[in-house]
This record gives C-alpha cells, structure tokens and sequence, in this order.
C-alpha cells in the first residue's frame, strides 16, 4: 500500500496530519479495491484528504497528486476510474495520458526513464536543515516508494498491462 507519510516525518510539527492524509488515501484504495462501483465513497475520501492538505498548507507528495483528478477529486485507478492510453508527439516523444472515466479530465505525463522530480534533487533540499540519522523505518518507506515509482512507471510505458 502506498504511503503519504514524509519521510522527514519524525521531524514534521503536522505528523497527525500527515497519518491522517495517509490514512484517507489508503482508504480510497481499499474502496476501489473491493467494490470497484463505490466510486462516490472513494472519491468523499480523496476530496477530504485534498481539503485537510489544503486547510492546513501540507504539500503533498508528487506521486500522490498524479493519482488524483483536480477537477472531480476521484482516485485515478487505470482500468477503473481511468483510461490509460500512450501517445506519441512529432519529436518522437513518448507520453502517456490518463484520462479520468468521471469527468473526461486528462493528464498527461512525459515517459522519461531518467527525469527526476524536482522535490528528489538534492539542490531542492535546504542546505541549512540538518539532516537527522534515518532510522529502518524511514529507509524502508524510502524502499517502498522506489519499489513503487519503479511499478507505476513499468505500467505507465506498458500499454498491455491495462487491457
């Protein structure tokens, strides 16, 4: 299951906030996952989580927000709530688009094995912020949202494993 946690959390103030976010999405999950009709629920959970985020001004995490539509607040699940199609631009350009079966909202994402978000970078982190010893638990959420990255962009170039 995917987590929304920071892994700086042990140092956050909002750390209830952050379980909370976390908790509200993998609830959407777990709707979806079992009653794939329950789309209205899901989406409750996932427009709550949007709203407690924004009320108290916590960013979330860049991978959470993909899977998320911004017009209609459902969760973005390929073959459930959403399609998923590859398209092609004249500069040869890969791109996949996602594209929400609520309310025809797309999304669409540049297929580049070696683009690194900017929140990964390490010019993006504070240079002044000390950098605590990571304990196992934290490492293992670093793992997991590898492990995770590395599935979501598997799937994301093939197109099969949605049909």
């Amino acid at each position: 299951m995917t987590t929304l946690i920071n892994p700086m959390a042990s140092n956050v103030k909002d750390k209830e906030a952050y379980q909370r976010l976390n908790f509200l999405y993998q609830a959407a999950h777990c709707v979806l996952s079992q009653t794939p009709e329950n789309v209205e629920l899901a989406r409750f959970y996932c427009f709550t989580q949007k709203t407690v985020a924004k009320r108290l001004v916590i960013r979330q995490d860049p991978s959470v927000k993909r899977t998320l539509c911004k017009k209609c607040c459902s969760l973005l699940v390929p073959g459930v709530t959403a399609t998923v199609r590859q398209r092609s631009t004249k500069r040869k350009k890969r791109l996949t688009v996602l594209r929400c079966i609520s309310c025809g909202q797309t999304k669409t994402f540049l297929n580049n094995l070696k683009h690194c978000l900017w929140v990964d970078q390490p010019e993006a982190q504070l240079e002044n912020e000390s950098k605590p010893e990571q304990d196992p638990f934290t490492k293992e959420l670093q793992n997991e949202k590898t492990q995770i990255s590395k599935v979501l962009n598997r799937d994301f170039i093939q197109p099969d494993a949605f049909v």
